[in-house]
């Protein structure tokens, strides 16, 4: 629908919650997917205050699996927690056709959402990205998050691109990760769709313009202070709220400033004892010792300080 309600953003109900998180996809030390592990993580995460959790997304490490191994992490994901939360699978690539075959392979599962991120390295056209998107969304009746995150796709989904994408029925929600708040502003009052910070570290300022909520990486780490970060601005609590960003900030500049936010994630979860595995496929590497001293510096002193060994 492509015509704005202009409902007040706090009052509205939010497709899929208000606190998500982009989740690892925990690995063994050989390198194969740890179930008992992913499935204990959700739970976790779910139970510390997430209202939803993305599963194979750019940090779930989903480019390195198979599609066997993708569509095992939805229905892990959705068995352990898909009573308590909204299920959101990572289904884009840059293959219009194998974004179709992994989106159906989620459906078969029953996600709650499908997360279909602008195609990378290919650049096409604004036309390209209507019909890719479009294609995408004829094909599933599961609703559609579009993932705009220029840094890593080389293209931004241009906002008059975004309003034309707002009429197709199944396209309800955008996690926007290239912090245009103009753009999103423009997009807002004139749709119905439903902004999701993509910047952990945004979350405010993105709330404060009328985003649901966040779909984030530190939210692995501190999902807690989050929670309090959301409610206080849904409540009207803005001193509170601003208290808060200030406070996560050095967690944030940890798990995302140093190195790849699934590396950062991984090892800081294993350092609270959270995972038992750090493990990442290549070409992701562990982080050097220079790095893991910058990680540790941040988190000294912080809100985390307190859960890492």
């Amino acid at each position: 629908m492509s015509e704005s309600s202009n409902e007040n953003p706090t009052t509205v109900k939010p497709l899929f919650g208000r606190l998500l998180t982009a989740m690892v996809t925990p690995f063994a030390d050989d390198g194969s997917v740890d179930e008992q592990a992913t499935a204990r993580l959700a739970v976790d995460l779910v139970d510390r205050g997430n209202d939803g959790l993305v599963v194979c997304g750019t940090t779930g490490e989903y480019s390195t699996m198979t599609d066997e191994e993708n569509a095992k992490v939805f229905r892990i994901v959705k068995d352990a927690v898909g009573d308590r939360a909204s299920i959101i699978a990572g289904v884009g690539s840059n293959d219009t056709a194998h974004t179709l075959h992994l989106a159906a392979l989620a459906e078969e599962v029953g996600v709650d959402g499908l997360l279909v991120v602008t195609p990378y390295y290919n650049k096409p056209t604004q036309s390209g990205l209507l019909a890719h998107f479009r294609t995408v969304a004829d094909a599933v009746t599961t609703p559609v998050m579009l993932y705009d995150i220029p840094g890593r796709a080389g293209i931004q989904i241009a906002p008059d691109t975004m309003i034309a994408l707002a009429e197709h029925p199944n396209i309800a929600a955008v996690k926007d990760a290239k912090a245009d708040f103009a753009a999103a502003t423009e997009v807002m009052s004139r749709t119905n769709l439903q902004f999701y910070s993509g910047d952990d570290g945004l979350t405010l300022p993105w709330m404060s313009i009328g985003a649901m909520g966040l779909v984030g990486v530190t939210t692995h780490v501190i999902p807690e202070h989050f929670r309090e970060l959301i409610d206080a601005v849904v409540a009207g609590d803005l001193a509170t709220a601003a208290a808060l960003h200030r406070e996560i900030h050095p967690v944030v500049s940890a798990t995302m400033t140093r190195v790849p936010g699934a590396v950062a994630a991984k090892s800081i979860l294993h350092w609270q004892g959270r995972l038992t595995s750090s493990r990442v496929r290549l070409p992701h590497v562990d982080p050097t010792e220079a790095e893991v001293a910058q990680m540790r510096s941040d988190l000294e002193g912080t809100v985390a300080t307190s859960s890492i060994k």
